[in-house]
């Protein structure tokens, strides 16, 4: 197979280059599985096969789904021609084969991630990185170059702002929920210097389960003692928010939503392992709050269950102002591009406005209302990915965050902590199904889009997606 030319001659429309290159991957992969002569396979190129596994490391490290690193990999695997090749995405792991026949012997690779760091910015680089390889618009040694210049590259984003976005998370769900200035200044410094002291335990080698408790510790310790000043002065605050907002900043939305996304998509190994840190994540965070709050009820720290911070289906404007807030401040501690924060922020509005209003017309619980919520942000998600050309996890993720349950979570662990074990672990039982349903949600929103079009981010439209063909698929 011949490596792609860059072809001259009128522009085309990015739909019609779509279509032709989803042909052509479908076309290729059809045609790598029958026979054909061996003695015209071409040798895999090392350095095409370097650049396919480099991309996956870097796309899986970064936070993209298994299923987009796999799709990925082949289409440049595709179009660098590597003969008769096989891909295999894992959690952790990535391998990449490819057999020239003959008398020759396989040739596989291997990468194995050891350290992620979330930024979407790279996935996004990467993802046009991939796509203009697969149309044939970039030569290897262009893209290696560019690939060097992905990893080389800045954040759009200064470091200060980086370590402030989580700490804006957490100010932003505290003013969601009734929180007034004092309230959303201390949810700032609480969550930031819990980050911090996660930073500074990931240093010394603590791992990632107790960097995760400490800092959940640290942030309920200060709600606590923000609560107790403000009974002992009459002060008013709501001072519970403080806790809740630290809570939804350390909330795993993230691999939630990668997981439930891995697991539709037929790769349970991933999905398994992603869950599984899901669960791992939550039961760092209930162990710090449970903690404290358990210290600081014994010690006479009065919590009121009937008046803990839940915006309920309010539509008020400081609440709406709020959601956006968790959506922009989100996408900023996830490196999203910076001309994604508009789109974001309006996203979070939306689903805010969603759930809520399902809830007010049919008075459904939470579970449903977050369900719906999180399908419309799929719908639009996917339609922007397509739109802009960018990966649909940075649109999705940072906007489902203003429904992440937080209030829920917090109300389950009070519970708990004063004498109600029963009701605790039905409200931590909701949390789970709340936080499921946003997952699930997303990732329908992106099966409708995918259901009635044709084509991907990189070539896995509704014809080259592997997973739809394993069963029922076929006939």
């Amino acid at each position: 197979m011949s490596q792609p030319q860059r072809r001259s001659g009128a522009p085309r429309s990015p739909a019609l280059l779509t279509r032709l290159r989803d042909r052509r991957i479908v076309r290729d992969a059809d045609s790598a599985a029958e026979e054909f002569d061996e003695e015209l396979a071409p040798s895999p190129d090392p350095r095409a096969m370097d650049l396919v596994l480099r991309v996956g490391e870097l796309l899986l490290a970064s936070g993209e789904a298994t299923e987009t690193v796999n799709d990925a990999m082949l289409s440049l695997a595709v179009a660098f021609g590597l003969p008769r090749s096989e891909v295999s995405v894992t959690f952790t792991g990535i391998t990449l084969s490819c057999h020239p026949g003959g008398d020759r012997l396989p040739v596989t690779g291997e990468r194995v991630v050891r350290r992620r760091t979330l930024d979407y910015h790279k996935v996004s680089e990467l993802h046009s990185l991939v796509q203009d390889a697969a149309l044939g618009l970039i030569e290897l040694e262009g893209a290696i170059a560019r690939l060097r210049a992905v990893k080389r590259a800045r954040p759009p984003y200064p470091r200060w702002m980086l370590v402030a976005g989580f700490g804006l998370i957490a100010s932003s769900a505290s003013v969601m929920m009734g929180g007034g200035f004092v309230v959303a200044a201390t949810a700032f410094a609480a969550t930031v210097l819990g980050d911090r002291a996660a930073v500074w335990l990931a240093a010394r080698g603590v791992a990632e389960f107790y960097q995760m408790a400490v800092a959940a510790l640290l942030a309920a310790s200060t709600g606590m003692g923000l609560l107790w000043v403000s009974g002992e002065l009459d002060l008013g605050l709501r001072a519970n928010a403080v806790i809740t907002g630290s809570i939804m900043a350390l909330l795993p939305g993230r691999p939630l939503v990668s997981s439930l996304q891995d697991g539709i998509s037929g790769a349970y190994v991933s999905s398994s392992a992603r869950l599984l840190e899901v669960f791992f994540t939550l039961g760092a965070i209930v162990t710090g709050v449970s903690a404290v709050a358990y210290t600081a009820i014994r010690l006479g720290v009065y919590v009121d269950l009937d008046n803990l911070p839940s915006a309920g289906t309010s539509m008020e404007p400081a609440v709406l102002a709020g959601a956006a807030g968790i959506a922009v401040a989100f996408g900023i501690s996830l490196v999203v591009p910076v001309r994604t924060l508009p789109p974001i922020g309006v996203m979070g509005v939306l689903i805010w406005l969603c759930y809520a209003g399902v809830r007010e017309a049919l008075a459904l619980p939470p579970v449903v209302g977050t369900a719906a919520g999180a399908v419309a942000i799929g719908v639009i998600g996917h339609w922007l990915a397509r739109r802009t050309r960018r990966p649909a996890l940075t649109f999705i993720v940072p906007s489902i965050a203003p429904l992440l349950p937080g209030s829920i979570l917090y109300r389950g662990l009070i519970q708990m902590s004063t004498g109600d074990p029963l009701t605790g672990v039905a409200s931590l039982g909701e949390a789970v199904a709340v936080g499921l349903a946003l997952g699930a949600g997303a990732t329908l929103g992106g099966e409708l889009v995918r259901a009635f079009s044709s084509g991907g981010l990189v070539g896995a439209g509704r014809r080259g997606r592997q997973a739809a063909h394993r069963t029922r698929g076929g006939y």
